[in-house]
């Protein structure tokens, strides 16, 4: 060797690793993983405008059906709310887990009556193993029946709904925004979850301000149906969001795990559209970005995707992308062909 030369650690190569790690380089190039602050605090400064204003109105407009009208902008409102919980969740806005964890139990809990620590277990587990039918806890038959080897050994409420569960899906989604909070509260049986007594003092604030709210400024029967209108399109909203995403897409099952970014692309689907779009879905319309890189801040997911779309076709991995129609009419084909074996007629 030649004394005058310098050694240095050797150049990265750009077709060393897995296929996840390449890309990966590919993404933290592009500077697609650095935090957006301005973006964050924009958005949730907006968020809480509306959520405020929202209820502004509906004390506003005060004894009158009309305040129907705010129960529907306030179920948009608070999906918002819960896309933005998410987003904390899943670290996008805070470098700190303190920080994250705070902001989203103030947002889940207090905000929406979501049990956050709940939630995001059940959501971690889910992005770890997502449409795994032994995995993933989305999958879990517990009103759906989402394989027709679940159809087969369904039982009570699965079975009784499964055969018709593609035309009860979207009427059965009213009735999400309630299990929403059941769950949240009944996790609060669990003695393993964090932070046990601050969530059930959140959950509690945010029943006691919002049922104080309706009964105070209603009349009984008015702040029924109310809480009905909101509850019920809450739910529905919430549920349009995140049906698009897996529902219909490949189900894994057994040993059946590929490595990660096969895992996390084949069983994804992404939503067309645009800004619109981002905003109505919070993001989540680019889930297969999103399930690659879940920390990402979500206005880096549409240039991700360009990243992401190409990369795949080179390798050969399947990425798919559809119309919202269009993956609605998937999901709900995925759901009324795994319910096949509860229509067949019993053989004696």
């Amino acid at each position: 060797m030649n004394p005058s030369q310098t050694v240095g650690p050797a150049p990265v190569r750009m077709d060393t690793g897995s296929d996840f790690a390449r890309l990966s380089r590919k993404i933290q190039d592009a500077g697609l993983m650095a935090r957006r602050p301005g973006y964050y605090a924009l958005r949730i400064a907006a968020v809480t405008a509306l959520y405020a204003g929202g209820w502004t109105v509906f004390v506003l407009i005060g004894d009158s059906w009309w305040t129907l009208l705010a129960a529907g902008f306030l179920a948009f409102v608070f999906g918002q709310v819960a896309l933005l919980a998410h987003d904390l969740a899943h670290r996008q806005v805070f470098r700190l887990r303190k920080a994250s964890e705070v902001s989203g139990r103030v947002a889940g809990n207090l905000g929406i009556g979501m049990g956050y620590g709940w939630w995001q277990d059940k959501h971690t587990r889910h992005h770890a193993n997502p449409n795994h039918e032994d995995l993933d806890p989305d999958l879990d038959p517990d009103i759906f029946v989402w394989t027709q080897d679940q159809a087969r050994e369904a039982k009570g409420l699965p079975r009784l709904l499964g055969r018709s569960q593609a035309f009860l899906f979207f009427p059965l989604l009213t009735l999400e925004g309630f299990n929403l909070h059941v769950s949240g509260v009944r996790s609060l049986l669990d003695r393993s979850l964090k932070h046990r007594v601050w969530e059930a003092a959140l959950l509690a604030a945010h029943f006691a301000a919002y049922l104080g709210a309706l009964f105070l400024v209603l009349p009984p029967g008015k702040a029924v149906v109310f809480l009905l209108v909101h509850q019920c399109l809450f739910g529905v909203y919430l549920g349009s969001i995140f049906a698009p995403n897996h529902k219909g897409m490949p189900i894994l099952r057994g040993a059946d795990r590929p490595d990660f970014l096969r895992r996390q692309v084949l069983t994804s689907r992404n939503v067309r559209g645009g800004r619109f779009t981002d905003i109505l879905l919070g993001g989540l319309n680019y889930q297969i970005e999103h399930h690659l890189f879940p920390s990402m801040p979500s206005p880096h997911l549409r240039r991700a995707q360009v990243i992401v779309r190409a990369y795949c076709q080179e390798l050969g991995v399947s990425y798919l992308e559809t119309s919202l129609i269009t993956s609605y009419r998937q999901s709900l084909a995925s759901l009324h062909a795994a319910g096949a074996p509860l229509r067949r007629p019993r053989t004696a």
